[in-house]
């Protein structure tokens, strides 16, 4: 019998909800791709009840102790005394998000002696060593696509949210005030805007379908160029950099996983290149910008504002700068755990289960690492000389 560790987020400070804005979730059978959504061969939950925090435990509890395994759900996560460090030594399954993440460094994994598999409850692997899991036979395994678009929208509230100074006018009237010159001094239209996106996966290409409506000039780049008819269909000019790409661009956004070759890509010298008064979005990792330089920048207005939605570490400390630094619009890593999108992520995290215990296949979309090395979606996005994660760490820049 296998033994499951989860690590999921806390409960709401109300306690975990009685009932919901909304009685139910439009159906979606497939993704953009083609791809069908998870199909487990059974849910023990309601779609669009919260599932990604300690109590909804993914819906897994009753699946998982009818078959006669362990589950074991927590938050406590960090820290040598952490009861994630006291459940890993004998755990043969750990659960995961990237919202909470549970790091599964070197020094963690050679502890878990009986750790076989590693599931990310979401998209983003980085917080598992995949060096680390490859050298110790650890199938790492995600929930591809499950929230790519809940991301993309994210990254377009966050991007007309600072191009249109929404947040600063918002407070004006939670403020009782009404000046209206204040509200509108740092308000621009987006339309005719150059709009780049760094990497151009399942989130940066519906970030850029989505964008397209409103009239701006699309940019890209990615280690993959497109086809050349979606190039043409969405009119994109195509990059060969990041650093060739940012004079160019009024809005950057970032969609890239994270890896060596793009921790602390956005650093003083590649955001020197951005047009002054540019606006920069970072729903992927925290670690692709560097901290400081987001900060200075912002303060001496070569950045014009900045939209995260990704920390390192996470949850960020209350004292991190991102919290005070000027025209940010920063949220606490919700982008991709919408409850629309917790339906498909907890069913994938079954299905992936399912398959494991079963001995069948995992799918080979959500296969990250396997038998030793990058397989799936891990081989599409990374290569052989970057698998080394930022796992190991949990000092940010």
């Amino acid at each position: 019998m296998a033994k499951v560790l989860c690590v999921l987020y806390d409960d709401p400070a109300d306690g975990y909800p009685t009932s919901y804005a909304r009685d139910s979730l439009p159906p979606i059978d497939q993704y953009p791709n083609g791809q069908t959504t998870p199909t487990p061969r059974a849910v023990d939950f309601t779609p669009g009840h919260l599932l990604g925090s300690v109590s909804g435990e993914l819906g897994l509890r009753r699946f998982l102790e009818s078959r006669g395994h362990t589950l074991v759900v927590t938050s406590d996560k960090d820290g040598d005394g952490s009861e994630f460090d006291r459940e890993l030594g004998d755990a043969d399954v750990v659960i995961s998000q990237p919202f909470w993440p549970a790091y599964l460094t070197p020094e963690r994994i050679a502890k878990a002696e009986k750790l076989k598999l590693a599931i990310t409850a979401g998209i983003g692997s980085d917080h598992v060593d995949l060096d680390a899991a490859i050298e110790h036979g650890v199938t790492v395994a995600e929930v591809t696509y499950c929230n790519s678009i809940s991301v993309a929208e994210h990254v377009v509230m966050m991007t007309l949210s600072l191009v249109r100074n929404y947040l600063p006018s918002h407070q004006t009237v939670l403020d009782g005030g009404w000046n209206i010159a204040d509200c509108v001094a740092r308000s621009y239209d987006l339309e005719a805007m150059h709009v780049g996106t760094v990497a151009a996966g399942r989130i940066g290409i519906a970030v850029l379908r989505r964008l397209a409506p409103f009239d701006v000039k699309l940019h890209y780049t990615d280690r993959h160029r497109l086809p050349e008819h979606v190039e043409d269909e969405l009119q994109l000019t195509f990059h060969e950099s990041a650093a060739d790409m940012v004079p160019h661009c009024d809005v950057v956004t970032i969609n890239a996983p994270l890896h060596p070759e793009t921790e602390g890509l956005f650093d003083d010298e590649l955001i020197a290149r951005m047009k002054r008064g540019a606006y920069l979005i970072n729903t992927a990792r925290a670690k692709i910008c560097d901290r400081d330089a987001v900060g200075r920048a912002l303060r001496d207005g070569r950045l014009a504002g900045y939209a995260g939605d990704v920390w390192f570490p996470q949850p960020a400390p209350s004292d991190h700068p991102w919290r005070t630094m000027p025209h940010h619009g920063m949220t606490p890593h919700i982008s991709g755990s919408s409850l629309s999108a917790q339906a498909r992520y907890a069913a994938g995290t079954r299905e992936i289960l399912e398959s494991w215990l079963d001995g069948t296949p995992i799918r080979d979309e959500y296969l990250i690492v396997d038998q030793g090395g990058l397989a799936g979606a891990g081989a599409h996005s990374y290569s052989t000389s970057s698998t080394a994660s930022t796992a190991s760490s949990t000092k940010g820049t």
